[in-house]
């Protein structure tokens, strides 16, 4: 299991610097791809300290500059293979509050797979506002990720 998250999280590393990237070599990039950028970060954050039962130190819907999105990046994708090198059990229970307060309960293996596969969704909304924008969007898929 810890071979399959490493091989996720190395993906989901590379997808996100490409985009960062791409973005800082941008004069302007649109509003949209920036507030789905800044989502990934936060929610990637928020998860990660679910399941190690810290505060989260970023807010949902907090939007941030271009400038900031590596180290952010960086941070998360490091306590996420902490996670992933410590972790003993993947069936480990997380119990975590929602934004609306209420209480759920996943496993550790759900919420890591969660991560990775909620940031692929967010990248393909930005592939989608960068072609309306007339701009070059990036390829992701997996495939391309391997080759």
């Amino acid at each position: 299991m810890k071979t399959f998250f490493n091989e996720l999280y190395d993906y989901n590393f590379y997808c996100n610097k490409k985009w960062i990237e791409i973005c800082n070599n941008l004069e302007s990039v649109p509003e949209i791809s920036i507030g789905h950028f800044s989502h990934i970060l936060n929610a990637h954050h928020i998860w990660n300290s679910r399941i190690l039962s810290v505060p989260a130190e970023l807010s949902v819907a907090q939007q941030h500059p271009i400038k900031e999105w590596g180290d952010l990046h960086y941070e998360n994708q490091r306590r996420s293979f902490e996670i992933i090198t410590n972790a003993d059990d993947f069936e480990k229970r997380i119990d975590y509050d929602n934004a609306e307060g209420r209480l759920f309960i996943t496993t550790l293996q759900d919420t890591l797979f969660h991560i990775i596969n909620h940031s692929t969704h967010l990248r393909g909304q930005m592939v989608m506002d960068f072609k309306n924008n007339k701009l070059e969007p990036l390829a992701m898929d997996y495939m391309h990720y391997k080759r």
